[in-house]
Order: structure tokens, then sequence, then C-alpha cells
């Protein structure tokens, strides 16, 4: 475990200081030759197991409705609506209150984009997420306010009651009930799903029910454009997982599109920008979790992560398979 608690080279964490705009343009073209000849368009790819049944959702929509937009809000629907989850949806774990609390984005390779945060009772944020951006002058609706939006939509408001599981765990917390927000480095975590169509249109969404026992009123990248979720059509996607504190320090996901922009192959810019995220959050990075996902344009993808244990969905035309991110730190 030693090893894993030893921090980057100081050359690679000085790599991450550089600014996208002032990469070299032989480091670029370097860059370039170095990337994987592998392309897929369509391509969908999503954070973590459940990505898998995810991607297959997304990408059933998007042959039937041509819709990458469609096809990543449907697919972490499935996520959602899973009683399994236990960070996702209203099945997942509660604040410090007892209450669960959902944040949501979605975006358009256009720049359009919507999200809600800090809302209670409504199954699929995802899809409220989406109204923001179609129907409101507003990027973000937050609590209180969201649920209104919400009815006025014709959403039906669940009932607040915790799943079994959930409130099993609720309650041994409770007993003790420290605030330890550490982000487990298994399959516990937030959906992000980033989507590339046949045309290279992209899409992408993300959803989360929070850090266990936060806070109330806490709220973590997911809802916000730049840090949890990044789309561009001139350059790629990018979105993110775990500790969200982290990620929005860094403006995670807008940076990663940034370095792919600027010529890093989806790989490297997740790489980039998990370096910086180390460099930025020293004191405690051995028990903080994060990782990054992307594709570009061109139908390549990438995947990173501070800690071993991140694992990512890749559906394309060959298949749907997950792919274990490397990491920073070693076992």
């Amino acid at each position: 475990m030693t090893s894993r608690r030893t921090f980057l080279k100081s050359s690679i964490l000085s790599s991450s200081l550089l600014l996208p705009g002032v990469v070299k343009k032989g480091a670029n073209l370097l860059s370039r030759q170095k990337q994987s000849e592998k392309t897929y368009k369509p391509l969908i790819v999503s954070t973590w197991n459940h990505g898998l049944e995810a991607n297959e959702k997304a990408w059933e929509v998007l042959h039937q409705t041509g819709s990458i937009l469609d096809a990543v809000e449907e697919g972490v629907k499935v996520t959602e609506a899973d009683p399994a989850s236990r960070t996702v949806g209203l099945y997942g774990f509660p604040d410090r209150e007892g209450i669960v609390t959902l944040d949501a984005s979605i975006m358009k390779g256009n720049g359009d984009c919507g999200s809600v945060c800090f809302v209670r009772q409504v199954k699929h944020p995802i899809t409220l997420a989406r109204r923001v951006m179609e129907k409101t002058p507003h990027v973000m609706l937050a609590g209180e306010g969201a649920r209104q939006f919400a009815i006025a939509e014709g959403f039906p408001l669940e009932e607040e009651v915790l799943h079994p599981e959930s409130e099993k765990d609720y309650k041994e917390w409770l007993k003790e009930a420290e605030y330890r927000p550490v982000i487990n480095i298994e399959n516990h975590d937030t959906i992000g799903m980033v989507g590339l169509d046949a045309y290279g249109n992209l899409a992408g969404s993300c959803t989360t029910s929070g850090l266990a026992f936060k806070m109330h009123g806490r709220v973590g990248d997911s809802p916000i454009i730049g840090a949890g979720l990044y789309v561009d059509n001139e350059a790629g996607a990018a979105t993110a997982t775990g500790m969200g504190e982290t990620i929005i320090k860094i403006c995670g996901s807008f940076l990663v599109v940034e370095l792919m922009r600027n010529g890093r192959s989806p790989q490297e810019a997740c790489e980039e920008a998990i370096a910086r995220l180390i460099d930025k959050n020293r004191d405690n990075i051995e028990n903080m979790q994060a990782g990054f996902i992307a594709i570009n344009k061109d139908g390549e993808y990438g995947g990173y992560a501070v800690h071993p244990g991140f694992n990512y969905a890749v559906k394309h035309e060959g298949g749907n398979e997950l792919e274990d991110a490397k990491s920073s730190f070693k076992e």
C-alpha cells in the first residue's frame, strides 16, 4: 500500500501545471502520433459497472431516434431507476439528515445545457435537467425551486421513504455520526455518460445522489457545467466521478475538453487533469478518489483515475465492454 500513497513524479506533476493554451506545437504533434488508431462512430462511454446496462439502453435509443441527446438521457435513467444503486437516484444514500437529494446535468455539443441540484422526490432528475435546458432561460435550478418546476412540468413526486439497505446503513452511521466524506474507490458512485453519433454530434449526461451522509445542502460536481460534465462539438466531451469538491476546484471536465482542443488525446487529457487535481489536493489525496472519462470528435476515448478501482463501460458497433482505468497511484 505504500506505493499507492506515493505522489506522482515531479515531472508528471509539473506537466499538469501547463495551461492548455501554452502547450508547445511539437508536443502536440508528438501527442497526436501516439494516439490509438482505433476510432468509433457512434460511441457511448459511461462510468462504472452500471454503465454497461446504461450503455445498452443508450445505444438502443440512439438507433431508434437518431438523437445522441435522447440516448445519453435515457441511458442514465436506467441507473436512476435501479433499486440496487446506492449512489444514483432516489434509492441512494441520504444526507446526514436522512434525506435523499439529487443532482444532475445534461449538455449538447452546441453549448446548450441544463442542470438541477439539491432536488427532492424526483425519480429522474436527468429529465428535469433537460427540461431546464429546453424550457427555461436558465442553466441551473436548485432545491425547492427545482422541485416546484418539476411539479409545474407534471413530474410525479415520489414518497420520501429510504430504500431498506440505505436506511440500514444510515442508522449504522448515526451511531457515531462522524462526517467523513471519503469516496469508495470501488464501484459506488455517480454515473456520467458521453456519446458521439455517426455524424460527429456529441452529448453528455451526469446524475447522482451525491456523497453518502453529506451535509444537508451539499452539492457536488455532477450538476455543475464544466466540473462534472462538459461537451463541445469542436473538441470532445468529458465527465467526472469521485470526490466532487476536488473536481470542482480544477473545473475538471472543462479542463479535459480544452486539453483535447489543444491536441491531447482523450487518454492524455484525462491523465493531465488527474495530475492537476492531485497537485491541488495534496493534503488528503490518499483518501480521495476521482476519475475522468472522455471522447473526442474523432471517436477516440480514454479514462484515468487517482487510485485503482475505477472502471468505465465502452459501447460501439463491436460490443459493450468494461475497461479498468489506469491510475496515478498503484495497488
